[in-house]
């Protein structure tokens, strides 16, 4: 889905759940990480996590948008638009918008383990940074410390 994709079909439940014209811009927005979408204040328009599609339903993304919607007209009506305010909860509770987002999968990195060893006492040292083995001795024997190996790349 495009984001002109996206801002017709926020245009198209603006007017169905709201009966209000939806005037301005929504996006995709890689960036949001732990939000399904964000309304901004100081030109309106509305950021949508894209694993809202990708990760969930239709249904989820409508929800999603149903709550940023709730903002977006309550704000330019100059009423209660934030989360605490009771004209957004009974807003959102009449259009059946989602209260909170679903998780979203977070994308982790395998960890990668460096191995170094003393030189004298054979002493391991795993370490998830890198060490600078001109300035680090071994806390044992005060040995040279020697790079061995990487794992779990």
């Amino acid at each position: 889905m495009t984001n002109q994709a996206l801002t017709e079909l926020i245009q198209q439940l603006s007017l169905q759940f709201f009966n209000r014209p939806f005037r301005h811009q929504a996006n995709f927005n890689r960036r949001l990480k732990t939000t399904g979408g964000r309304y901004h204040l100081q030109d309106h328009h509305i950021d949508i996590n894209p694993k809202m599609l990708t990760e969930h339903d239709v249904q989820t993304l409508e929800g999603v948008i149903k709550h940023e919607l709730c903002h977006y007209h309550l704000h330019l009506l100059h009423r209660g638009y934030r989360h605490r305010d009771a004209d957004f909860k009974q807003l959102l509770a009449q259009v059946g918008g989602a209260r909170y987002a679903p998780a979203v999968q977070k994308a982790t990195q395998p960890t990668k383990i460096l191995i170094y060893q003393c030189s004298n006492c054979g002493q391991v040292y795993p370490r998830r940074r890198r060490i600078n083995t001109a300035r680090y001795v071994c806390r044992r024997c005060r040995g040279q410390l020697i790079y061995q190996t990487t794992q779990g790349q």
